[in-house]
């Protein structure tokens, strides 16, 4: 082979290896909906501050194009006043952003929109959140963080005991 054909074979071996390479770009963060509400104010305020915070996240994965998907991170805070039940506030936020995500498996795609991306997306809901209760002048509220990659693992420890019921009960309708 002469040094010629050697450099194109090198050249078809590296342009092959960029295409299988896996992609995670952002592409744009935004707020897609935001709501606090504090339906008790102001006579909340007379009332000691013991509150019972109740916390919902959640994540939804769409694809808008060939390797373009707009990924939405669902966060909902109800703060309560132990004492007497009273909303403090409720505050919801839908932080999202759109994702070139290519050369990826199946598990390795379903892993980034429901672990990677979101926790890309967290900083931003969270400040969100802390921002709208500072502005109800309630006292701080700072997210801890969120191990999406738990999370994951969680679902699919779960899809896998499913599937094991699901195997479980056809096999003893037979």
């Amino acid at each position: 082979m002469t040094e010629e054909n050697k450099d194109v074979a090198a050249t078809a071996e590296a342009t092959e290896e960029q295409q299988t390479q896996a992609v995670l770009q952002i592409q744009r963060i935004y707020v897609k909906d935001v709501s606090f509400e504090a339906p008790n104010l102001p006579h909340i305020f007379n009332q000691e501050w013991k509150p019972n915070l109740k916390f919902d996240l959640s994540t939804q994965a769409k694809q808008l194009a060939d390797d373009l998907y707009e990924v939405t991170l669902n966060i909902s805070v109800e703060t309560t006043l132990e004492d007497s039940g009273d909303v403090a506030f409720i505050c919801e936020v839908q932080q999202a952003g759109v994702f070139t995500i290519s050369g990826l498996e199946d598990m390795q795609m379903a892993h980034c929109l429901t672990s990677q991306c979101p926790n890309m997306l967290f900083p931003y809901a969270r400040e969100l959140v802390s921002n709208l209760v500072n502005r109800g002048t309630f006292p701080a509220l700072n997210l801890s963080p969120v191990n999406f990659d738990a999370l994951f693992m969680q679902y699919l420890e779960r899809q896998e005991q499913e599937n094991a019921e699901q195997e479980t009960q056809s096999e003893t309708q037979h």
